[in-house]
């Protein structure tokens, strides 16, 4: 009993779940069939590592007879980030291996303030400054899963694109490829910058973020504008895996991407077009 003290409310809520479950007499598999979502959606709720769709919620309560309990709880659990968003951002805090592309802005794991910043006052250009500040924050959160130097294993490719975009001003530029020119020199994480000289590759239509996990199964993130998609069917993940590793064949190698960034970081600085090394 003195153990389920500790246990956080996302896990107590998956409890609750199990708990619910097996007294109504239902396996995972026969639960999810009733809500009608996946079996892994099941047992990572009741590990407490994603939460249900509000939909979902719904259902589990008029499966299980719960009179409104996970569609109430469900509201006090409130995510810090956009709802098409809130599951990676869970799952990207237990992966062991991120291997990112980022079509047209810095990854979100990367950003420094000041590139949050604009990025989010380009966004919200009626914002309000506090809610702007706690967008910034929470996403500079995120990045402490850097922290540990051994885990997450990092692949960052970045379309020449985002080094080119001088988003928050040249300085601001400037500091942004310097940081993660840093993070790659470090060791932190591996870089490769895909130019323009390539022409088609099979990334260029959408950003995408490939997770992996000591104890589930991988997992692919994709976002547009407002709407994002998380995929965990094995055989979406492998097509994902698939054009991540084509892309990365286009790539120019570390140290050539490793070159380019320093380039593009002084040249935003000075205030000059970004050439090539």
């Amino acid at each position: 009993m003195a153990e389920r003290t500790h246990l956080t409310p996302r896990q107590k809520y998956g409890e609750e779940l199990r708990r619910r479950r097996l007294a109504a007499g239902m396996t995972q598999q026969e639960l999810a069939e009733k809500v009608i979502c996946s079996h892994t959606l099941i047992s990572h709720i009741e590990a407490g590592r994603r939460l249900p769709q509000p939909e979902d919620a719904r259902r589990l309560d008029q499966v299980l007879g719960a009179d409104g309990w996970f569609e109430r709880w469900l509201l006090d659990l409130e995510n810090r980030y956009a709802d098409h968003f809130a599951e990676a951002a869970e799952l990207e805090q237990q992966a062991v291996e991120i291997k990112e592309y980022a079509a047209t802005l810095v990854p979100g794991l990367l950003q420094t303030e000041t590139y949050a910043r604009a990025v989010f006052r380009a966004f919200s250009p009626n914002y309000r400054a506090e809610e702007l500040e706690r967008r910034v924050v929470n996403r500079i959160e995120r990045a402490r899963v850097l922290d540990n130097p051994a885990s997450p294993v990092v692949w960052t490719v970045l379309c020449e694109g985002v080094l080119r975009r001088r988003v928050g001003g040249g300085a601001a530029m400037a500091h942004q490829l310097g940081e993660i020119a840093d993070h790659a020199e470090a060791g932190r994480i591996r870089l490769h910058v895909i130019p323009f000289s390539t022409g088609a590759h099979a990334l260029m239509e959408s950003m995408v973020s490939l997770m992996t996990f000591a104890d589930m199964a991988p997992a692919a993130y994709v976002e547009g504008l407002l709407t994002g998609q998380l995929m965990d069917e094995p055989s979406r993940v492998r097509n994902c895996q698939a054009a991540y590793y084509l892309a990365l064949g286009d790539a120019l190698s570390h140290r050539q991407s490793l070159a380019l960034v320093r380039a593009a970081a002084r040249e935003h600085e000075h205030g000059e077009r970004v050439q090539h090394p």
